[in-house]
C-alpha cells in the first residue's frame, strides 16, 4: 500500500472543502499534487487548461458562476506569473479563489533556474493571505486558513508548496490537526444587518425623496423581489451596473438599463434627474455618469464597509446583506409612490428602446453587430448562462441582450481584461453540464486564447448532459480597439481566421454568417446543435460604439472647480429644486 504523502493531504483538504475541480497547468513543481488529483477518482477533478492565465480565469469564473471558491494550480517561475491576470480579476470583482503554487528549487535560494520570489510576486494580488507550507503536519491547517480567508474576504489567496514537501510522507494525524471547516464553503460566514438607527435614517431619506433612483450591482443578487417592491413603493426608477445586469428582469418598464460608458441614455437620464439615490451592492467605477455632487441624498448598501463613499458621497451607509437590509427597509419606508416621476422614467426608457431599435435596424456591411445580440435576446435559453468578454462585444451585450430572469451572466467587470469569456464558459459548463452556456467574444479575444481553449471544450463536451456551448465570435478584423473608425487603417486590420472552420476541425459544430437576414437562422442552428458550436458573425467594424452622454456633462467641470464654481453649482441646484417643486 502506497505511503500517504502531503500531496494526498492536499487532495483530502480540497475534498473536505467541497472543491469539485481544480483548474491548472501541470509542471514539475506541482507534479505530486497533480498525480494525487489524478488518483482521486475525480473528487476533486483536475482540469488542465491550455495556459496558466486561462486556468486562473476558470477558477475565477467558477467562483462567479457558482458562488463557491475557485481553485487554480500552477508551478513556479513563469507559470506562476501567468496566474496573475486571472487572480487580479478575482481580487477586483471580490471573488474567493485559492491559488496553489509549487516550487522546486534545489540548493540555496537566489538565482536558481525559474526561481521567482513568490511571496513578493503574489503580495499585492493575494494581499490577504500568501503563505508557504513548511512542515507536513501543518499543511491541513494552512489550507483551511487559506480557504477561510478567501471566503471571509471574498478575495484570492495563495499557498506555496515546495515539491519536497508535497512528496513528504505523513503519519496519521491526530484529530485536532484536521482543522475546522466552514459549514458552507464559499457562503457568507454570518447574517449581517445594519443597526436600527441607520435603517431608520435611510428610510426617512427614501420617504422624503421625490425622484428616487436605485442603482443595482452584483451584490444585489438574490434580492430582485425586494428591489422591485421598494421601487414600486417609491415610484423609483432602476438602473444597473454591468455586473448587476443579471439581477433584475430588464424588461420591466422602469428599468433604464446599464449605467456607464457601455450603457444607455435612459440610465444617464435617470441619474441626471433623481434627487435621491440608493446604491445596492455596487461599486460602479463610471462616476461621470452619477448624479452631480450635491444633487442627491444617497444611501449605500454593501457588505463591505470599505466601499462606502469610494466613488460617490454617501449620506447613510448601511453595512449588511442586500436582501436582508432591503427587507428591513421595506418595513420602514412609507408607501408613497411618485406617479409623475415614474411616468418620466418610463417615458425615458421607451425613448431609449425606440432608439435601440433604430440602431439595430441600421444598415451595415456586411452585418450590424447590434443585430446579432438582438437576435440572441429573442432566443436566449431561460436556464442558460452567459460569459462576456472585453471589447465592442461588451457594448452590444450591455445594451441589446435583455436577460430573462434566472440567466446568470458574468464578465471581467472591474479589471476589464480581454480573454476571460471562453475560460468562464468552460467553468460554467463544467459546474452545470445540464444547462446551455453562451460565450460572447470578439475576434481579438478569440485569437488571444479562445482558439486554444476550444481544445479544452473539445476534450470535455461529451461528458455534458446538455452539449450546448455556443461561442459567438464577432469577426470585424479591427484591432484598433476603439471601434467606428472611418476608414480602417489597413495596418490595424487583424488577420482573418476561419473560426467556424476551426471548430469543425476539432469535431465541433461551426456556423458562419455574413448576411443580416440569416442571423436569426444561424442562432437557431447553433442552439440546436448536438455539440458545442462556434457562431462566427462577420460584422461591420465601422458601427459606432456611441457611449451615452452623461447628464449635465458640460457642467461637471464647473462642479469640480473652486469657490466660483461652487456658487454656480448652488444657484443651479436651487433652480433645479424650484423646477422639481413645479413638476411634483
Amino acid at each position: 500500500m502506497a505511503e500517504r504523502t502531503v500531496a494526498d493531504l492536499v487532495v483530502e483538504r480540497l475534498r473536505a472543502w467541497q472543491v469539485p475541480r481544480v483548474f491548472g497547468y501541470p509542471g514539475a513543481a506541482v507534479a505530486p499534487v497533480v498525480e494525487a488529483l489524478d488518483a482521486s477518482g475525480g473528487d476533486p477533478a483536475f482540469v488542465p487548461a491550455r495556459h496558466e492565465e486561462t486556468a486562473a480565469y476558470m477558477a475565477t469564473g467558477h467562483a462567479k458562476f457558482t458562488g463557491g471558491i475557485g481553485v487554480c494550480l500552477a508551478t513556479q517561475g513563469p507559470s506562476a506569473v501567468q496566474l496573475l491576470n486571472g487572480l487580479y480579476d478575482a481580487k477586483l470583482d471580490n471573488k474567493p479563489v485559492v491559488a496553489i503554487v509549487g516550487e522546486d528549487v534545489a540548493g540555496p535560494l537566489g538565482g536558481a533556474h525559474q526561481e521567482i520570489g513568490l511571496s513578493r510576486l503574489f503580495a499585492d494580488v493575494c494581499n490577504q493571505f500568501v503563505q508557504y507550507g513548511r512542515l507536513p503536519d501543518g499543511v491541513p491547517a494552512l489550507l483551511d486558513q487559506a480557504f477561510r480567508t478567501a471566503a471571509a474576504t471574498r478575495s484570492p489567496v495563495c499557498v506555496v508548496l515546495p515539491r519536497q514537501l508535497q512528496e513528504a510522507v505523513v503519519p496519521d494525524l491526530p484529530s485536532h490537526a484536521a482543522g475546522v471547516l466552514s459549514a458552507s464553503p464559499g457562503e457568507p460566514l454570518a447574517r449581517v444587518l445594519p443597526h436600527a438607527v441607520d435603517l431608520d435614517a435611510a428610510a426617512q431619506l427614501l420617504g422624503n425623496g421625490q425622484r428616487t433612483a436605485i442603482l443595482v450591482g452584483q451584490g444585489a443578487r438574490g434580492a430582485a423581489g425586494e428591489i422591485v417592491a421598494l421601487a414600486e413603493r417609491l415610484g423609483a426608477g432602476v438602473a444597473a451596473s454591468l455586473l448587476g445586469k443579471p439581477v433584475l428582469d430588464e424588461r420591466l418598464p422602469f428599468h433604464a438599463g446599464v449605467l456607464g460608458e457601455v450603457g444607455t441614455t435612459a440610465a444617464a437620464e435617470l441619474m441626471g434627474g433623481c434627487d435621491t439615490l440608493l446604491l445596492v451592492g455596487t461599486n460602479n467605477p463610471w462616476t461621470d455618469y452619477f448624479p452631480m455632487p450635491g444633487q442627491t441624498r444617497t444611501i449605500q448598501i454593501d457588505i463591505d464597509g470599505r466601499r462606502f463613499g469610494a466613488h460617490y458621497p454617501v449620506d447613510v451607509p448601511l453595512v449588511g446583506d442586500a436582501q436582508e437590509t432591503l427587507r428591513a427597509l421595506l418595513d420602514r419606508v412609507p408607501d408613497r409612490p411618485n406617479a409623475r416621476w415614474r411616468e418620466t422614467v418610463e417615458a425615458s426608457v421607451d425613448r431609449w428602446r425606440a432608439e435601440r431599435a433604430e440602431r439595430i435596424a441600421a444598415p451595415a456591411e456586411p452585418v450590424n453587430p447590434q443585430l446579432v445580440l438582438h437576435e440572441l435576446a429573442a432566443r436566449m435559453p431561460h436556464r442558460g448562462a452567459v460569459a462576456v468578454d472585453v471589447g465592442s462585444v461588451l457594448y452590444w451585450y450591455a445594451r441589446h441582450l435583455d436577460l430573462p430572469p434566472g440567466v446568470n451572466a458574468q464578465l471581467c467587470g472591474t479589471l476589464g481584461s480581454m480573454g476571460c469569456a471562453l475560460p468562464y464558459a468552460v467553468s460554467a459548463k463544467l459546474a452545470a453540464p445540464d444547462r446551455p452556456v453562451i460565450a460572447l467574444l470578439g475576434d481579438g479575444a478569440m485569437q488571444l486564447n479562445g482558439l486554444a481553449e476550444m481544445v479544452t471544450v473539445a476534450h470535455h463536451w461529451q461528458e455534458w448532459r446538455d452539449p450546448r456551448l455556443v461561442v459567438l465570435v464577432l469577426n470585424n478584423r479591427d484591432q484598433s480597439g476603439v471601434g467606428g473608425r472611418t476608414p480602417i487603417d489597413p495596418t490595424r486590420r487583424r488577420p482573418d481566421v476561419p473560426y467556424a472552420g476551426w471548430a469543425r476541425l476539432l469535431g465541433l459544430h461551426g456556423v458562419r454568417v455574413d448576411r443580416p437576414e440569416l442571423v436569426g437562422a444561424a442562432w437557431d442552428e447553433a442552439l440546436a446543435a448536438d455539440r458545442p458550436c462556434v457562431l462566427e458573425a462577420v460584422v461591420d467594424p465601422l458601427v459606432r460604439l456611441a457611449p451615452p452622454e452623461p447628464a449635465f456633462a458640460d457642467l461637471r467641470e464647473v462642479f469640480a472647480g473652486g469657490e466660483a464654481a461652487r456658487r454656480v453649482r448652488d444657484r443651479m441646484l436651487a433652480g433645479l429644486a424650484v423646477q422639481a417643486d413645479d413638476v411634483v
